[in-house]
């Protein structure tokens, strides 16, 4: 599936009669996975020499090529950057990795809290990646004063 194929697959939404963003049909997930230490070596950009030599997580490429076989989107969201494109894109061609595009740039430094008007889901990367599994958690949310 192509950046073509995706737009086909996403669904106009309408909010009191208004259209807002499009969204995924139901049950397709959009991944964003991290790269260094997620499913390889944690390199930091400033060995990037490295980036080629990375030992991959073979858990990681099993999973996240299901997960694209299923029909999910996969994109990886990096703190690597631009200048580092290259390298990364060939270092996932030699794994076999499957997936539809690449974010650089993401911020450095970990404790993410993401806000969005779209529902967002997390899941830290503990050394496996394996199915998702249903967990109960505490979450930090906004205030709207509805208490479920």
């Amino acid at each position: 599936m192509d950046a073509n194929e995706i737009e086909k697959n996403l669904q106009e939404t309408t909010e009191n009669g208004h259209k807002i963003s499009p969204v995924l049909p139901e049950g397709i997930k959009n991944y964003l996975i991290d790269i260094d230490g997620t499913i390889c070596d944690d390199i930091p950009n400033e060995e990037p020499e490295r980036m080629l030599t990375a030992e991959l997580y073979p858990d990681a490429l099993e999973t996240l090529n299901r997960w694209y076989d299923e029909g999910h989107i996969i994109f990886f969201f990096t703190s690597r950057t631009e200048a580092h494109r290259e390298y990364t894109e060939r270092w996932l061609k030699q794994h076999g990795f499957k997936y539809h595009g690449m974010v650089m740039g993401k911020p450095r430094g970990g404790n993410y809290h993401w806000i969005d008007n779209h529902l967002v889901k997390a899941t830290r990367y503990r050394g496996k990646f394996t199915d998702l599994v249903d967990k109960e958690v505490t979450i930090q949310v906004f205030d709207d004063g509805k208490h479920e």
